[in-house]
C-alpha cells in the first residue's frame, strides 16, 4: 500500500485532490496536513511515500518544509504544487529534488497523469527492492553452501583456485600467508548451536565453516598477522566455546592444528587438530596439536610407527584381518613399553583415525571413531578397539555392496540438466545416495575435474549460448545460469574463457569498437 500526504493550507484544495485520488487510485492510503509544520511532524508518524506540498502557505512554506523533511526521511518523494508559474519555484523545488509539479487550477486529468507516474516509480523501486533484496538473500545461502563444500574438498580432496580467489573477496576474508585448522567437538544435542558458531567464526573475518558431521566441526582458520597464532587461536576457541557455556560445557572441546604456509597444506593440519581434539576430558577445553605429549622413540613404539603406516594399503584392498592384527600389535607394543592407559587410548585412537581419514578420501562414510569413555585396563581397551573396528568395517563392506557403476553418469546428467540451481555436494549426496567427500573424489579421480569446476563449465557453456541472443541482458543471463551477481559472474567466465561476456558477445556477433 503506498501512502500519500496533501499538504495544502486551503481545505476545499486539499478535498478536492483526495476525492479525484480516492477515485483513480483507490488503494492509496491519503492524510492530510494544513501547513509546513503539520506537514513536518506528519512525515516522521505517518511516514509518506509520496507528497503533494503546496508552496505558498503561512508559516513554514511548502519549499522550507520540504527541505526539513527529506533531512530524515530522503526517500520520500515530492510533487509540488503552487498557483505562481515562474521559473524560480520549479528551479528550486527541482533543486530539492521534487519529482514533478502541478499548477493550480489544473485538469483532472493532468493531475492524474502527474501523480501516476510518480506513483509507478515508486512501485518499480519497490519491486527492484524486493527483488534485490531476494538476490542478496539468495547469494547469502548460495555463499554458505560453496563455503562448506569449498572447506570439505580442502581437507579431502581439491579445489580450483578460482573458486578459492573468488570466495575469500565475497565472503571479506583477508588474505592470509599462513592458515590453521581447528576441529570442534560438539556434543550431542548441540547441533543447533552451528549458527550460532559460525556468527562467532564470521565476525572475525577470519575463517570458513565445515559441515557439522558425527559431532565435530572443521573450520579453517586464516592467520591474523596482528597478533599471535596462540593469541588468535586461543581467543577463537574460547568465543566458540562460550555458546557451549549457554546450556553445558561438557563434551565440547576444541583441537587447534598447526600453521601451514598454504591451503594446499592444510588437510596435514586438520589431522593434527582431530589428533589434538581426541581427549574431551581435560580441564582446559581446548588443546594445541604441539601440546600433544610425544613419546621417546623406542624400538617397540618404532615398530608401531610401522604397522600405522601399514594401514594405508591394507585399508584400499579391504585387508581387514591384517589391519585387526595390527591393531592389536599396536596396543601390544605400548603396553610393553608401560605407557599410561590414557596416552594409550589416544594413540590407538589416532591410528583408527587415520583407517577413518583413508576410508575419507576413499569416499566411504564411516563414523568418526569415538571411545565413550576412558579404559581402565589393556583388556577393556582391546573389546572397545575392536568394536568400533568392526563399525569401520561395516561401513566399508556396505559402501561396495550399495555402489552402483552408473553413479558417475547420474552425477554428470544431473548437474548438467540442472546447472543453474545452487547444487552442492550435499545436494549430490542425496541425488545419488553417496558420501559427499566420495562423490567430490569420483569427480577428481573418474573424471580428471573437480565437480565445482564441472558445474562451472556447464554453466558457462550455456551463458555462450544466451551471449548469441543480443536481446538478453548480461544480467539476465547471470541469474538465468545459476549466479546472483553479475560482477562474479564476469570474474568466473573471463577465468575460464580469457574474456568477459561483452567481449565474447561482440565477437560472436561481429560487433565492432
Amino acid at each position: 500500500m503506498i501512502k500519500l500526504l496533501i499538504v495544502d493550507d486551503e481545505q476545499i484544495e486539499r478535498e478536492g485532490m483526495k476525492a479525484i485520488f480516492d477515485r483513480a487510485f483507490p488503494d492509496l492510503i491519503i492524510e492530510q496536513a494544513n501547513n509546513g509544520n503539520k506537514a513536518v511532524e506528519l512525515a516522521a508518524s505517518f511516514r509518506p511515500d509520496l507528497v503533494l506540498m503546496d508552496i505558498q502557505m503561512p508559516g513554514m512554506n511548502g519549499l522550507e518544509a520540504v527541505e526539513q523533511i527529506l533531512v530524515d526521511f530522503p526517500h520520500i518523494k515530492f510533487i509540488m504544487v503552487t498557483a505562481f508559474d515562474t521559473f524560480n519555484y520549479v528551479q528550486s523545488a527541482l533543486k530539492l529534488g521534487a519529482k514533478d509539479y502541478i499548477l493550480k487550477p489544473s485538469k483532472v486529468s493532468e493531475i492524474r497523469t502527474t501523480v501516476g507516474k510518480v506513483l509507478k516509480d515508486i512501485e518499480d523501486e519497490r519491486e527492484l527492492q524486493a527483488e534485490s533484496n531476494m538476490q542478496r538473500e539468495m547469494l547469502q545461502r548460495t555463499l554458505a553452501l560453496v563455503e562448506t563444500d569449498v572447506v570439505t574438498q580442502l581437507l579431502f580432496d581439491h579445489v580450483h583456485e578460482v573458486h578459492l580467489n573468488m570466495l575469500m573477496e565475497m565472503l571479506d576474508i583477508r588474505r592470509a600467508s599462513e592458515v590453521f585448522v581447528m576441529n570442534v567437538i560438539v556434543p550431542e544435542g548441540m547441533e543447533h548451536h552451528y549458527s550460532r558458531i559460525k556468527g562467532k567464526v564470521r565476525k572475525t573475518r577470519s575463517g570458513w565453516m565445515g559441515a557439522l558431521y558425527n559431532g565435530q566441526l572443521p573450520i579453517i582458520i586464516f592467520r591474523d598477522e596482528g597478533q599471535s597464532y596462540r593469541s588468535q587461536a586461543i581467543s577463537l576457541a574460547r568465543d566458540i566455546l562460550s555458546v557451549g557455556n549457554t546450556e553445558q560445557i561438557a563434551g565440547w572441546f576444541v583441537g587447534i592444528g598447526n600453521e601451514c604456509k598454504s591451503l594446499e597444506e592444510i588437510r596435514q593440519s586438520y589431522q593434527e587438530a582431530i589428533i589434538a581434539s581426541s581427549n574431551t576430558t581435560l580441564p582446559v577445553k581446548y588443546r594445541f596439536y604441539h601440546d600433544v605429549p610425544v613419546l621417546n622413540e623406542t624400538e617397540s613404539l618404532k615398530q608401531a610407527k610401522y604397522l600405522k603406516k601399514d594401514f594405508s594399503d591394507r585399508v584400499r584392498l579391504g585387508q581387514w584381518d591384517q589391519i585387526k592384527s595390527n591393531i592389536s600389535h599396536l596396543i601390544q607394543a605400548y603396553e610393553m613399553e608401560g605407557v599410561e592407559m590414557q596416552q594409550v587410548q589416544q594413540l590407538v585412537l589416532e591410528a583408527l583415525w587415520s583407517i577413518w581419514s583413508i576410508m575419507s578420501e576413499m569416499g566411504i562414510e564411516t563414523t568418526t571413531p569415538i571411545y565413550n569413555y576412558q579404559a581402565p585396563n589393556y583388556r577393556q581397551l582391546r573389546s572397545e578397539t575392536a568394536n568400533l573396528l568392526l563399525d569401520i568395517k561395516g561401513s566399508y563392506d556396505k559402501h561396495y555392496k550399495n555402489l552402483e557403476a552408473n553413479t558417475i553418469h547420474q552425477i554428470k546428467q544431473y548437474i548438467m540438466e540442472n546447472s543453474e540451481q545452487n547444487i552442492s555436494l550435499e545436494t549430490l549426496s542425496t541425488k545419488v545416495g553417496l558420501s559427499p567427500i566420495y562423490i567430490s573424489k569420483m569427480f577428481k579421480e573418474k573424471l580428471g575435474i573437480n565437480y565445482i569446476d564441472f558445474l562451472t563449465e556447464c554453466r558457462i557453456e550455456k551463458a555462450k549460448k544466451m551471449l548469441a541472443d543480443p536481446e538478453k541482458s548480461i544480467k539476465e543471463i547471470t541469474l538465468e545460469v545459476g549466479y546472483h551477481e553479475p560482477n562474479y559472474f564476469s570474474k568466473v567466465f573471463k577465468k575460464m574463457c580469457n574474456v568477459t561476456p561483452r567481449e565474447y558477445r561482440k565477437t560472436l556477433l561481429g560487433i565492432k569498437d
